[in-house]
């Protein structure tokens, strides 16, 4: 019998069986939620769950510091979650573990407190064209502090880093590569050994980004022989907030602490210098997140035999996933993959022919399908390929061939809907006929009557693509950059105007239907106001009103918080 048995996996994740029954009633699903965006975040297993509430209801005290039992409990578990890292990479000492916030802390630990104290002018540190931010801005930090250059590994047309071209990259100025073992839109294992044997031979140092590869490969960090190998816990089914910081101890014991305060101290004197702790706890300033430090080990535990499994049944029921996704969507006429070929782990990246990434996104979450559109932090790599940005279905152990057959379904009936429309829409222009949505619904208390009498998120965000319709076309020599809108992921634009009595008038345009939608709703809040009324308007409040606030936070979604901004700048300005 196989140590990994579908089914039995998916019932560990609460979240995945308990959500949302209606969908189920609606769909005839055996599943609740569709959850393809793993590669943003895993869920999380029950046991996991348990253990952090365990945490705070039976050991909760502070660790290393107290005489008394509960803390020397709480100590134990949480030093034992250190070992269990240890031995799950590979690692050769416990001293080679740092806890930290996550593996974008783990890079800048190494970035901030080694690289910024060894690099010169001219140095050069190397980096893939496919990174995620997290691996590139803290290098061109460090680079403008020290002098240092940036140079970029290209890639194949599989998407994979370029072998052919390493000697031509790293060479006897190179001092640090940093590259993904797997990137997070490509899905493809990059050769990594053969990275870290080229810099070894220059004398450079390696860090390898392991956040995508942690929770689908067997990590050995002596076999790899890589410097650094960074990754998170809540990639891997652990809790969000801890990270960690594998490094070689010769390394790390050159390294000056990143941050000050209690647990990296010997002494502190006024008088003399301060002495710092020793490894690991050098690079451990302040109260640790114990909690998730200790879940983390539950998340290891409930992960570690799947990886090490002799049958392989994990890998390769998570490859029966990818096969039966990525051929079903190669089968649809507008999918466009943006690189060649089908990937090593379930991340699967696509654009669709004559639709917005955003707008094929959120039709998605109507039918209760939660897949990732835009740059996925990683817009170097857009840049690259030429594209805006693209969708992202990324898969997990507990999704399903029958979710990725409702997702495929679901997808083409979003096609054939748009299509249907578009045919409507160019016959309705022929005839001279008016538009169904009424072109009035354009003050505030419209579109607050509108939503009121509107329920559930599929049918609000019918009303939203309608309005989008009203919505007046910027004339394209406006859709400049003066006038676009810095920090919405979709293209947008916006205008403003005001009269001698103070009050304003923006227009605005998106490269997305969604987004011209919710640009109605917006203007329609800030028109014919004042620039002090703007200022003071509050916009969670009005989105709060519309029964929107649970799908499109202003905080933070679809752009929303930067199309707000943009408007209140545009008030301040005149």
């Amino acid at each position: 019998m196989n140590l990994f048995e579908p089914h039995l996996f998916r019932r560990q994740f609460p979240l995945i069986e308990n959500y949302d029954k209606s969908l189920i009633e609606k769909n005839g699903l055996t599943s609740s939620l569709i959850y393809f965006d793993n590669a943003a975040t895993t869920q999380k297993p029950q046991q996991v769950i348990n253990s952090q509430q365990h945490y705070y209801q039976r050991l909760n005290a502070n660790v290393h510091r107290a005489s008394h039992q509960l803390s020397s409990k709480a100590t134990f578990a949480f030093e034992n979650a250190r070992t269990l890292v240890q031995n799950f990479i590979g690692a050769n000492s416990v001293k080679e573990i740092i806890w930290t916030k996550g593996a974008t802390e783990s890079i800048n630990i190494v970035a901030q407190s080694l690289a910024r104290n060894t690099l010169i002018p001219g140095d050069e540190v190397v980096l893939c064209a496919s990174e995620h931010h997290a691996n590139i801005v803290p290098w061109q930090i460090v680079a403008e502090q020290t002098g240092a250059i940036i140079k970029v590994l290209p890639l194949t047309n599989s998407g994979y880093i370029d072998i052919d071209e390493i000697d031509n990259i790293i060479t006897n100025n190179t001092k640090f590569v940093a590259c993904a073992h797997i990137s997070n839109v490509l899905g493809r294992i990059n050769p990594i050994k053969e990275i870290i044997a080229k810099a070894k031979s220059v004398g450079a140092i390696s860090l390898i980004d392991g956040a995508q590869a942690i929770a689908h490969l067997s990590i050995d960090v002596q076999s790899l022989e890589c410097d650094f190998y960074v990754f998170s816990a809540h990639k891997m089914y652990g809790p969000t907030g801890v990270g960690v910081l594998y490094g070689k101890e010769e390394h790390l014991e050159r390294m000056l602490p990143y941050q000050g305060g209690g647990e990296m101290i010997k002494a502190v004197s006024f008088t003399q210098a301060t002495t710092f702790n020793e490894l690991p706890f050098k690079f451990e300033a302040g109260t640790p997140n114990v909690a998730g430090v200790i879940a983390f080990a539950e998340s290891i535990d409930f992960l570690a035999p799947f990886l090490a499994d002799d049958t392989n049944s994990y890998n390769l029921y998570e490859q029966k996933l990818v096969d039966h996704c990525f051929h079903a969507l190669a089968k649809i006429e507008q999918v466009k993959f943006i690189v060649d070929g089908k990937p090593d782990i379930g991340v699967i990246a696509f654009t669709l022919t004559g639709h917005h990434n955003q707008d094929i996104a959120t039709s998605l979450d109507t039918y209760g399908i939660a897949i990732r559109s835009g740059h996925h932090c990683a817009m170097p790599l857009m840049a690259y390929l030429n594209i805006d940005g693209c969708l992202r279905v990324s898969l997990a152990a507990y999704n399903t061939i029958a979710e990725i057959d409702y997702f495929i379904e679901s997808l083409k009936n979003i096609l054939h809907d748009a299509a249907f429309e578009t045919i409507n829409e160019q016959v309705s222009k022929q005839a001279g006929e008016v538009r169904e949505t009424d072109p009035s619904v354009n003050e505030m208390d419209d579109i607050i009557s509108l939503f009121s009498n509107t329920k559930g998120w599929d049918s609000r965000h019918r009303e939203i693509m309608l309005l989008g319709k009203t919505l007046p076309r910027l004339d394209k020599a406006l859709r400049n950059e003066n006038t676009l809108i810095s920090g919405c992921e979709s293209l947008a634009w916006l205008k403003a105007e005001y009269n001698k009595e103070g009050l304003y008038t923006f227009s605005a345009d998106s490269d997305a239907k969604i987004i011209r939608g919710l640009l109605v709703i917006v203007l329609a809040a800030f028109n014919n106001k004042t620039a002090q009324q703007i200022i003071e308007f509050n916009i969670n409040n009005y989105f709060s009103d519309l029964g929107l606030m649970q799908h499109l936070s202003p905080s933070r979604g679809n752009g929303l918080l930067a199309i707000v901004a943009k408007i209140q700048l545009l008030s301040r300005e005149n």
